[in-house]
């Protein structure tokens, strides 16, 4: 009997630019948000949702600088106990996200890094009371497109980030 094959179709336009590395990661991996300073944080990635979504305990509309902001408080689980840390970030968006339940619901979009393994690259994500998820964080296909490989079967495959600047 032959052994099976592996057929991997992409799309054209999420084919690696050249010089792109493409990394296999996980269902779940370590991430980190360099630019919120959360250095590490347990991630899901999820190919069946497109947005990426972060865990906030509360979201507040602000304006700076005539410019829309928002603050929002994340529950960071790096100790023996869990620690609510407050950030600042520019609104890039809001967009009307469609849960996993077929809820449909308003959400601020902020862009930041995202560090999986040793590379970081921007995202946008969306700030949603993810309380009853395992995971602070989902990242979306639309974050993974072109960089990195799921593999369903396998978990924490790219370590612990490593800092970055």
């Amino acid at each position: 009997m032959a052994a099976p094959v592996a057929l991997l179709i992409v799309e054209k336009d999420a084919m690696p630019s050249e010089g792109d590395v493409v990394s296999v990661a996980g269902w779940r991996e370590w991430v980190a948000l360099p630019d919120l300073g959360v250095g590490r944080l347990r991630c899901k990635l999820d190919t069946g949702a497109r947005t990426s979504a972060l865990h906030a305990t509360f979201v507040e509309s602000l304006e700076r600088d005539g410019a829309a902001w928002v603050r929002f408080g994340l529950r960071l689980e790096t100790d023996a106990r869990p620690t609510l840390r407050r950030f600042e970030a520019p609104v890039v968006d809001r967009r009307v996200v469609t849960d996993s339940g077929g809820h449909r619901e308003r959400r601020v979009v902020i862009a930041t890094r995202v560090t999986l393994g040793a590379r970081t690259w921007p995202i946008e994500v969306t700030l949603a009371n993810r309380e009853t998820m395992r995971f602070r964080m989902l990242l979306g296909r639309a974050a993974l497109r072109g960089r990195v490989l799921v593999d369903p079967g396998a978990s924490y495959l790219q370590g612990e980030p490593e800092p970055t600047r």
